[in-house]
């Protein structure tokens, strides 16, 4: 049977609302199993709530930081003011509640894979297994000129939360003919997208309230997602308001001065200054997986996967941004997918299973208006020991889309997020 796009995009969009249906229940052989779940966004909260789904019986612990959870997707919408950073908050009431999970609040300072044991204010937890799910850190010394404490003035705004809201308030400070700089990092990074959907949001507010402003995007790569639909996009909508400025053409930044706002990028260190900046440093796997070994030279985690467990150390499973994941990107939908995949896998493992053979899905959206969606999709399979895409499943959007395609890629966009939140977080 064949199926379009489109047909394939609204499949994929509403999956997260319906995957509990699929999800199989797994009996567990003998005695309980506790599993410990670092990390409460959309790869760990998705891992906590189907482990419990899987099999009832398993002991869940969540452990995250912070009370609430905000969301990364849909959170470049608070830069034009067409979302409010509210709609974008999550608790873990509903996981308590309707899953009997656990939540401890608080940050793990350890994790130890030998002893499989997890501190958390001074207090170590232990577990049969462990799910590690630490989202992404920043290589700091990556752009000289740009470390953490400067970062608290200068937004990378790439956690969203209180960086989005000094983003936005710098924004919108900023005078009319002024710059907004984004410095766009090399792969592999969390979303990657985000940055030049970004650069259409804060055009959006800039078009209406700061004509005579521009957006420049310095990049350290000469290619990046869906770069025909996004340049289109930009030049229907924002005409020469947003320029990009590619690797090969000078955009890797190189120093950072904060008090000059300038920015040294290129070969040829050309200068350019900016009245906002927003960098978006290189990433590498959240500090505490570095901590605990679980990362590789690459800063990386690797995994198995077929089960997302750790290749260096067994027992403990890492998913989300931080996995080195095939052909996956490092987006939301990814984190949820994968997460599926490890707490079947971890359930299975418990009965005294076999995993069985993994599929896993993505889709990705980004908004150039509120009314201009476009996407990618993809299904991916396991193949000679690699995550792998499908080949004829998915795509992205077509260059030549009407305007009402585009329109529905938008709603398509806020229905995904109604709903794979909905599957995380209740």
């Amino acid at each position: 049977m064949s199926i379009t796009r489109r047909d394939f995009i609204k499949v994929v969009g509403s999956t997260a609302a319906l995957s509990l249906t699929g999800f199989p229940f797994i009996a567990q052989s003998a005695g309980k199993a506790k599993v410990i779940v670092v990390g409460g966004g959309y790869a760990g909260a998705t891992a906590a709530k189907y482990l419990r789904l899987a099999n009832p019986d398993i002991e869940v612990t969540l452990i995250e930081k912070g009370k609430e959870y905000v969301s990364c997707p849909l959170s470049n919408e608070v830069l034009c003011g067409e979302r409010d950073i509210k709609s974008l908050t999550f608790t873990y009431d509903a996981l308590v509640k309707n899953h009997g999970i656990k939540v401890i609040e608080g940050e793990v300072t350890e994790i130890d894979p030998a002893k499989k044991t997890v501190t958390v204010g001074g207090k170590a937890e232990s577990a049969d297994y462990i799910v590690v799910a630490p989202g992404v850190d920043f290589k700091w010394d990556a752009i000289e000129g740009y470390d953490e404490a400067t970062a608290e003035k200068v937004p990378h705004a790439w956690k969203a939360g209180p960086q989005t809201l000094l983003l936005k308030k710098q924004v919108e400070g900023m005078k009319d003919g002024g710059t907004v700089i984004i410095t766009a990092p090399p792969n592999p990074f969390r979303c990657p997208p985000g940055p030049y959907e970004r650069a259409a949001q804060i055009a959006h507010y800039l078009k209406q309230k700061k004509p005579k402003s521009k957006v420049v995007i310095l990049d350290a790569k000469d290619k990046f997602a869906k770069k025909d639909l996004f340049e289109a996009g930009w030049k229907q909508h924002y005409g020469e308001m947003i320029s990009w400025v590619s690797k090969a053409n000078g955009g890797e930044v190189k120093k950072f001065d904060a008090k000059k706002m300038t920015i040294v990028a290129g070969d040829m260190e050309d200068e350019h200054k900016g009245d906002v900046i927003n960098i978006i440093p290189p990433q590498q796997a959240g500090k505490i997986a570095q901590k605990a070994g679980l990362a590789d030279e690459s800063g990386w985690c690797p995994v198995d996967p077929k089960t997302f467990e750790s290749t260096l150390h067994k027992g403990v499973y890492v998913i989300g941004d931080a996995s080195i994941a095939g052909a996956m990107p490092k987006s939301g939908y990814s984190a949820n997918s994968q997460a599926k995949v490890c707490a079947a896998a971890i359930a299975t493992a418990i009965a005294g299973g076999t995993p069985v053979e993994p599929s896993y899905v993505n889709t990705c959206y980004s908004l150039i208006t509120p009314e201009h969606g476009i996407s990618v999709a993809a299904v991916y399979q396991l193949k000679d020991g690699k995550i792998v895409g499908v080949e004829g499943a998915g795509g992205v959007s077509p260059k030549e889309a009407t305007e009402k395609f585009v329109k529905l890629e938008a709603e398509y966009a806020r229905s995904w997020f109604a709903n794979v939140t909905a599957d995380i977080f209740t």
